[in-house]
Protein backbone atom coordinates (compact mmCIF):
# COMPACT_ATOMS: atom_id res chain seq x y z
CA UNK A 1 0.00 0.00 0.00
CA UNK A 2 1.43 3.37 -1.07
CA UNK A 3 1.04 6.28 1.32
CA UNK A 4 0.15 9.49 -0.49
CA UNK A 5 2.45 12.37 0.38
CA UNK A 6 0.83 15.59 1.62
CA UNK A 7 0.86 18.63 -0.68
CA UNK A 8 4.00 20.76 -0.57
CA UNK A 9 3.93 23.41 2.13
CA UNK A 10 5.08 26.99 1.67
CA UNK A 11 6.18 29.85 3.90
CA UNK A 12 6.27 33.42 2.63
CA UNK A 13 8.51 35.91 4.44
CA UNK A 14 8.50 39.71 4.30
CA UNK A 15 11.63 41.69 5.20
CA UNK A 16 12.23 45.44 5.36
CA UNK A 17 15.74 46.76 4.62
CA UNK A 18 17.12 50.30 4.69
CA UNK A 19 18.76 50.29 1.22
CA UNK A 20 18.46 48.55 -2.11
CA UNK A 21 21.89 47.00 -1.65
CA UNK A 22 20.89 45.59 1.73
CA UNK A 23 17.67 44.23 0.25
CA UNK A 24 19.53 42.52 -2.59
CA UNK A 25 22.02 41.06 -0.11
CA UNK A 26 19.13 39.70 1.96
CA UNK A 27 17.52 38.18 -1.13
CA UNK A 28 20.81 36.51 -2.01
CA UNK A 29 21.15 35.12 1.52
CA UNK A 30 17.61 33.73 1.43
CA UNK A 31 18.22 32.12 -1.95
CA UNK A 32 21.29 30.51 -0.41
CA UNK A 33 19.06 29.09 2.33
CA UNK A 34 17.05 27.25 -0.34
CA UNK A 35 14.18 29.68 -0.90
CA UNK A 36 12.46 29.22 -4.24
CA UNK A 37 11.42 32.79 -5.08
CA UNK A 38 12.71 36.17 -3.91
CA UNK A 39 11.68 39.65 -5.01
CA UNK A 40 13.11 43.06 -4.13
CA UNK A 41 11.19 46.31 -4.46
CA UNK A 42 10.88 49.71 -2.86
CA UNK A 43 8.24 50.01 -0.17
CA UNK A 44 5.09 51.47 -1.69
CA UNK A 45 3.37 54.73 -0.89
CA UNK A 46 0.44 53.11 0.93
CA UNK A 47 2.84 51.26 3.23
CA UNK A 48 4.82 54.44 3.85
CA UNK A 49 1.62 56.36 4.56
CA UNK A 50 0.85 53.85 7.32
CA UNK A 51 4.47 53.79 8.54
CA UNK A 52 6.20 57.05 7.54
CA UNK A 53 9.51 55.93 9.07
CA UNK A 54 9.86 53.43 6.20
CA UNK A 55 10.11 56.09 3.52
CA UNK A 56 13.03 55.16 1.26
CA UNK A 57 13.21 51.60 2.59
CA UNK A 58 13.10 48.41 0.52
CA UNK A 59 11.11 45.22 0.87
CA UNK A 60 12.08 41.60 0.22
CA UNK A 61 9.50 38.89 -0.33
CA UNK A 62 10.75 35.32 -0.23
CA UNK A 63 9.03 31.95 -0.60
CA UNK A 64 10.39 28.74 0.90
CA UNK A 65 8.89 25.34 0.06
CA UNK A 66 9.00 21.99 1.84
CA UNK A 67 7.62 18.76 0.41
CA UNK A 68 6.89 15.36 1.88
CA UNK A 69 5.71 16.29 5.37
CA UNK A 70 2.51 17.22 7.14
CA UNK A 71 2.45 20.75 8.53
CA UNK A 72 2.18 19.60 12.15
CA UNK A 73 5.54 17.85 11.90
CA UNK A 74 7.26 20.91 10.46
CA UNK A 75 6.81 23.43 13.29
CA UNK A 76 10.39 23.11 14.69
CA UNK A 77 11.80 23.50 11.16
CA UNK A 78 9.62 26.49 10.30
CA UNK A 79 10.29 28.13 13.66
CA UNK A 80 14.02 27.80 13.08
CA UNK A 81 13.58 29.31 9.61
CA UNK A 82 11.57 32.26 11.00
CA UNK A 83 14.36 32.89 13.49
CA UNK A 84 16.98 32.53 10.74
CA UNK A 85 15.19 34.89 8.35
CA UNK A 86 14.82 37.48 11.10
CA UNK A 87 18.54 37.14 11.73
CA UNK A 88 19.30 37.78 8.05
CA UNK A 89 17.26 40.99 8.13
CA UNK A 90 18.77 42.08 11.44
CA UNK A 91 22.34 41.53 10.21
CA UNK A 92 21.70 43.95 7.32
CA UNK A 93 20.12 46.68 9.41
CA UNK A 94 16.52 45.68 8.80
CA UNK A 95 13.80 43.54 10.28
CA UNK A 96 11.39 40.76 9.37
CA UNK A 97 7.80 41.96 9.10
CA UNK A 98 5.70 38.84 9.28
CA UNK A 99 4.58 36.58 6.47
CA UNK A 100 2.17 33.76 5.87
CA UNK A 101 1.98 30.02 5.33
CA UNK A 102 -0.12 27.79 3.13
CA UNK A 103 -0.04 25.27 0.34
CA UNK A 104 3.03 25.96 -1.74
CA UNK A 105 1.18 25.81 -5.06
CA UNK A 106 -1.20 28.54 -3.93
CA UNK A 107 1.53 30.80 -2.55
CA UNK A 108 3.70 30.33 -5.63
CA UNK A 109 0.82 31.18 -7.94
CA UNK A 110 0.00 34.31 -5.93
CA UNK A 111 3.63 35.45 -5.56
CA UNK A 112 3.96 38.93 -7.08
CA UNK A 113 7.00 38.78 -9.33
CA UNK A 114 7.58 42.51 -9.56
CA UNK A 115 11.25 43.05 -8.77
CA UNK A 116 11.98 39.31 -9.05
CA UNK A 117 15.53 38.76 -7.85
CA UNK A 118 15.79 35.01 -8.28
CA UNK A 119 13.61 32.05 -9.21
CA UNK A 120 14.80 28.50 -8.62
CA UNK A 121 12.10 26.11 -9.85
CA UNK A 122 11.89 23.07 -7.62
CA UNK A 123 14.13 24.55 -4.90
CA UNK A 124 13.25 23.32 -1.43
CA UNK A 125 14.20 24.36 2.07
CA UNK A 126 16.66 21.77 3.40
CA UNK A 127 15.04 19.64 6.08
CA UNK A 128 17.12 17.62 8.56
CA UNK A 129 16.63 13.86 8.63
CA UNK A 130 15.25 12.91 11.05
CA UNK A 131 13.03 15.92 11.56
CA UNK A 132 13.87 17.91 14.69
CA UNK A 133 11.33 17.81 17.48
CA UNK A 134 10.61 20.22 20.29
CA UNK A 135 12.31 19.54 23.63
CA UNK A 136 10.19 17.46 26.00
CA UNK A 137 8.19 19.34 28.60
CA UNK A 138 9.16 18.80 32.22
CA UNK A 139 7.01 16.50 34.27
CA UNK A 140 3.48 17.74 34.86
CA UNK A 141 2.72 19.25 38.25
CA UNK A 142 -0.08 17.81 40.38
CA UNK A 143 -3.43 18.69 38.81
CA UNK A 144 -5.38 21.57 40.27
CA UNK A 145 -8.78 20.85 41.80
CA UNK A 146 -11.43 21.26 39.14
CA UNK A 147 -12.67 24.77 38.37
CA UNK A 148 -16.21 24.93 37.01
CA UNK A 149 -17.19 27.74 34.64
CA UNK A 150 -20.79 27.57 35.81
CA UNK A 151 -24.07 27.42 33.91
CA UNK A 152 -24.41 30.15 31.26
CA UNK A 153 -27.68 31.62 32.53
CA UNK A 154 -26.40 31.86 36.10
CA UNK A 155 -23.11 33.47 35.08
CA UNK A 156 -24.87 35.93 32.76
CA UNK A 157 -27.17 36.88 35.64
CA UNK A 158 -24.25 37.37 38.03
CA UNK A 159 -22.29 39.45 35.52
CA UNK A 160 -25.27 41.69 34.78
CA UNK A 161 -25.94 42.06 38.52
CA UNK A 162 -22.40 43.35 39.04
CA UNK A 163 -22.75 45.70 36.07
CA UNK A 164 -26.04 47.00 37.48
CA UNK A 165 -24.58 47.43 40.96
CA UNK A 166 -21.53 49.35 39.74
CA UNK A 167 -22.94 51.31 36.81
CA UNK A 168 -26.73 51.08 36.87
CA UNK A 169 -27.07 54.79 37.64
CA UNK A 170 -24.18 55.85 35.43
CA UNK A 171 -25.45 57.83 32.41
CA UNK A 172 -22.31 56.91 30.43
CA UNK A 173 -20.87 53.60 31.62
CA UNK A 174 -17.82 52.12 29.87
CA UNK A 175 -18.72 50.62 26.51
CA UNK A 176 -18.51 46.93 27.52
CA UNK A 177 -20.68 47.58 30.60
CA UNK A 178 -23.17 49.57 28.54
CA UNK A 179 -23.44 46.55 26.24
CA UNK A 180 -24.24 44.26 29.18
CA UNK A 181 -26.90 46.67 30.45
CA UNK A 182 -28.45 47.28 27.03
CA UNK A 183 -31.84 46.07 25.89
CA UNK A 184 -30.10 44.44 22.92
CA UNK A 185 -28.12 42.22 25.29
CA UNK A 186 -31.20 41.48 27.40
CA UNK A 187 -33.24 40.20 24.44
CA UNK A 188 -30.40 38.44 22.62
CA UNK A 189 -30.41 34.67 22.21
CA UNK A 190 -29.25 33.06 25.47
CA UNK A 191 -25.69 31.82 25.64
CA UNK A 192 -25.32 28.06 25.32
CA UNK A 193 -21.80 28.04 26.76
CA UNK A 194 -20.32 30.21 29.49
CA UNK A 195 -17.02 30.31 27.60
CA UNK A 196 -18.77 32.13 24.74
CA UNK A 197 -19.99 34.84 27.12
CA UNK A 198 -16.52 35.29 28.61
CA UNK A 199 -14.98 35.43 25.15
CA UNK A 200 -17.46 38.09 23.99
CA UNK A 201 -16.81 40.09 27.14
CA UNK A 202 -13.03 39.92 26.66
CA UNK A 203 -13.42 41.07 23.05
CA UNK A 204 -15.70 43.93 24.10
CA UNK A 205 -13.12 45.08 26.65
CA UNK A 206 -10.16 44.88 24.24
CA UNK A 207 -11.05 43.95 20.67
CA UNK A 208 -8.58 41.31 19.49
CA UNK A 209 -6.45 42.17 22.51
CA UNK A 210 -6.01 45.86 21.61
CA UNK A 211 -6.80 48.35 24.36
CA UNK A 212 -9.27 51.13 23.58
CA UNK A 213 -10.08 54.32 25.51
CA UNK A 214 -12.80 52.34 27.33
CA UNK A 215 -10.54 49.48 28.40
CA UNK A 216 -8.97 51.15 31.43
CA UNK A 217 -12.36 52.34 32.65
CA UNK A 218 -13.64 48.75 32.47
CA UNK A 219 -10.81 47.29 34.59
CA UNK A 220 -12.56 47.90 37.96
CA UNK A 221 -15.59 46.07 36.62
CA UNK A 222 -13.47 43.07 35.54
CA UNK A 223 -11.79 43.06 38.94
CA UNK A 224 -15.17 43.10 40.67
CA UNK A 225 -16.27 40.11 38.60
CA UNK A 226 -13.07 38.27 39.54
CA UNK A 227 -13.86 38.95 43.22
CA UNK A 228 -17.55 38.08 43.14
CA UNK A 229 -18.30 34.83 44.97
CA UNK A 230 -21.50 34.52 42.95
CA UNK A 231 -19.37 33.75 39.89
CA UNK A 232 -17.89 30.21 39.79
CA UNK A 233 -14.14 29.84 40.22
CA UNK A 234 -13.57 28.68 36.65
CA UNK A 235 -15.07 31.87 35.24
CA UNK A 236 -13.15 33.99 37.74
CA UNK A 237 -9.94 32.25 36.62
CA UNK A 238 -10.67 33.23 33.01
CA UNK A 239 -11.33 36.82 34.09
CA UNK A 240 -8.02 36.97 35.95
CA UNK A 241 -6.38 35.65 32.79
CA UNK A 242 -7.98 38.49 30.84
CA UNK A 243 -6.52 41.02 33.28
CA UNK A 244 -3.13 39.31 33.00
CA UNK A 245 -3.16 39.57 29.21
CA UNK A 246 -4.13 43.23 29.40
CA UNK A 247 -1.32 43.89 31.87
CA UNK A 248 1.30 42.22 29.64
CA UNK A 249 0.01 43.21 26.21
CA UNK A 250 2.42 46.11 25.82
CA UNK A 251 5.38 43.90 26.69
CA UNK A 252 4.31 41.38 24.07
CA UNK A 253 4.01 44.13 21.46
CA UNK A 254 7.42 45.55 22.38
CA UNK A 255 9.03 42.11 21.97
CA UNK A 256 7.32 41.54 18.61
CA UNK A 257 8.58 44.92 17.35
CA UNK A 258 12.02 44.84 18.98
CA UNK A 259 13.97 44.42 15.73
CA UNK A 260 11.91 47.05 13.93
CA UNK A 261 12.36 49.60 16.72
CA UNK A 262 16.12 48.96 16.76
CA UNK A 263 16.42 49.18 12.97
CA UNK A 264 14.57 52.49 12.88
CA UNK A 265 16.63 53.89 15.76
CA UNK A 266 13.60 54.47 17.93
CA UNK A 267 12.43 53.53 21.38
CA UNK A 268 9.32 51.66 22.41
CA UNK A 269 6.44 53.98 23.21
CA UNK A 270 3.56 52.29 24.97
CA UNK A 271 0.20 53.34 23.49
CA UNK A 272 -1.72 55.65 25.81
CA UNK A 273 -4.72 53.32 26.11
CA UNK A 274 -2.47 50.39 27.06
CA UNK A 275 -0.59 52.48 29.62
CA UNK A 276 -3.83 53.66 31.24
CA UNK A 277 -5.08 50.07 31.35
CA UNK A 278 -1.92 48.81 33.03
CA UNK A 279 -2.13 51.59 35.61
CA UNK A 280 -5.79 50.75 36.27
CA UNK A 281 -4.85 47.10 36.89
CA UNK A 282 -2.11 48.19 39.30
CA UNK A 283 -4.71 50.19 41.24
CA UNK A 284 -7.11 47.24 41.66
CA UNK A 285 -4.33 44.76 42.45
CA UNK A 286 -4.22 45.30 46.26
CA UNK A 287 -7.90 44.44 46.52
CA UNK A 288 -7.43 41.32 44.43
CA UNK A 289 -4.43 40.14 46.45
CA UNK A 290 -6.33 40.71 49.69
CA UNK A 291 -8.51 37.71 48.77
CA UNK A 292 -5.50 35.34 48.49
CA UNK A 293 -6.40 33.13 51.44
CA UNK A 294 -9.91 32.35 50.22
CA UNK A 295 -8.96 31.69 46.60
CA UNK A 296 -8.45 28.19 45.15
CA UNK A 297 -4.76 27.37 44.59
CA UNK A 298 -5.00 27.80 40.81
CA UNK A 299 -6.36 31.32 41.19
CA UNK A 300 -3.53 32.15 43.57
CA UNK A 301 -1.10 31.38 40.76
CA UNK A 302 -3.01 33.77 38.48
CA UNK A 303 -2.97 36.47 41.18
CA UNK A 304 0.78 36.06 41.68
CA UNK A 305 1.35 36.35 37.93
CA UNK A 306 -0.77 39.49 37.84
CA UNK A 307 1.29 40.99 40.65
CA UNK A 308 4.47 40.17 38.71
CA UNK A 309 3.01 41.82 35.62
CA UNK A 310 2.45 44.99 37.65
CA UNK A 311 6.18 45.26 38.34
CA UNK A 312 5.91 43.70 41.77
CA UNK A 313 4.55 46.90 43.27
CA UNK A 314 2.46 44.88 45.71
CA UNK A 315 3.91 42.20 48.03
CA UNK A 316 3.03 38.72 46.82
CA UNK A 317 2.10 36.06 49.39
CA UNK A 318 4.46 33.12 49.69
CA UNK A 319 4.29 30.99 46.54
CA UNK A 320 5.96 28.01 48.16
CA UNK A 321 2.59 26.73 49.34
CA UNK A 322 1.46 26.16 45.76
CA UNK A 323 1.75 22.58 44.47
CA UNK A 324 4.76 23.14 42.21
CA UNK A 325 7.35 20.40 42.86
CA UNK A 326 10.84 21.09 41.53
CA UNK A 327 11.37 19.59 38.09
CA UNK A 328 7.80 20.26 36.94
CA UNK A 329 6.51 22.74 34.39
CA UNK A 330 4.69 24.65 37.12
CA UNK A 331 7.90 25.04 39.11
CA UNK A 332 9.43 26.78 36.10
CA UNK A 333 6.43 29.11 35.89
CA UNK A 334 6.64 29.93 39.60
CA UNK A 335 10.39 30.61 39.24
CA UNK A 336 9.65 33.11 36.48
CA UNK A 337 7.01 34.86 38.60
CA UNK A 338 9.40 35.08 41.54
CA UNK A 339 12.17 36.48 39.33
CA UNK A 340 9.83 39.12 37.91
CA UNK A 341 8.59 40.14 41.35
CA UNK A 342 12.15 40.39 42.66
CA UNK A 343 13.39 41.93 39.39
CA UNK A 344 16.37 39.59 39.68
CA UNK A 345 17.37 36.44 37.82
CA UNK A 346 14.86 36.86 35.00
CA UNK A 347 17.33 35.59 32.38
CA UNK A 348 18.01 32.43 34.40
CA UNK A 349 14.28 31.87 34.88
CA UNK A 350 13.74 32.21 31.13
CA UNK A 351 16.51 29.69 30.50
CA UNK A 352 14.56 27.15 32.56
CA UNK A 353 11.70 27.60 30.07
CA UNK A 354 13.77 26.72 26.99
CA UNK A 355 11.40 23.76 26.50
CA UNK A 356 8.65 26.24 25.57
CA UNK A 357 8.85 27.10 21.83
CA UNK A 358 7.43 30.60 22.25
CA UNK A 359 10.25 31.46 24.67
CA UNK A 360 12.90 30.36 22.18
CA UNK A 361 11.41 32.40 19.34
CA UNK A 362 10.68 35.54 21.35
CA UNK A 363 14.09 35.53 22.99
CA UNK A 364 15.95 35.07 19.69
CA UNK A 365 16.34 38.79 19.05
CA UNK A 366 19.17 40.47 20.97
CA UNK A 367 16.96 43.59 21.03
CA UNK A 368 14.23 41.90 23.09
CA UNK A 369 14.90 42.59 26.76
CA UNK A 370 14.65 39.52 28.99
CA UNK A 371 12.08 41.13 31.30
CA UNK A 372 9.81 42.00 28.38
CA UNK A 373 10.10 38.48 26.99
CA UNK A 374 9.22 37.07 30.41
CA UNK A 375 6.14 39.29 30.67
CA UNK A 376 5.11 38.43 27.12
CA UNK A 377 5.04 34.69 27.80
CA UNK A 378 3.58 34.94 31.31
CA UNK A 379 -0.10 34.58 30.31
CA UNK A 380 0.69 31.52 28.21
CA UNK A 381 2.55 29.55 30.85
CA UNK A 382 0.12 30.46 33.63
CA UNK A 383 -3.22 30.17 31.83
CA UNK A 384 -2.30 27.00 29.93
CA UNK A 385 -1.70 25.39 33.32
CA UNK A 386 -4.84 26.77 34.96
CA UNK A 387 -6.94 26.09 31.88
CA UNK A 388 -6.42 22.36 32.27
CA UNK A 389 -8.49 22.51 35.46
CA UNK A 390 -11.34 24.56 34.02
CA UNK A 391 -14.37 22.45 33.13
CA UNK A 392 -17.16 23.50 30.82
CA UNK A 393 -15.05 25.37 28.24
Amino acid sequence: MTTELPPAWGALYVLCLPTQDAARAAASDLAGRGHRLTAVRSIGELHVHAEPALAGWWQVLSLAVITGYHRAALEPVLRAERIGVAGVARSLGGFAQGGTEGYAATLELAFVREGLAQEAPGAELPVPDPLPVDPPRPAAAPPWPGLDLGEPAAVVGAVVDVAQRMHGDDPEPPGPVAWLLSEKFAVADPYQHTGALLGDLADAVAHQGTCTPDTADTVPFLAELALDDGIPAGSRAILLGDLLRLATGSAAAAVAMADQIAALGGVWREPAAASRTRQAITRVLPRLLATWERQPPALRLALAALAAACDGQEPVPVLGALPAPEGTDRADAVALIQALVANDGVGSALARLAWLPSVVERAASPHAAARLVALAILPEIVMDDIGQAVTGL
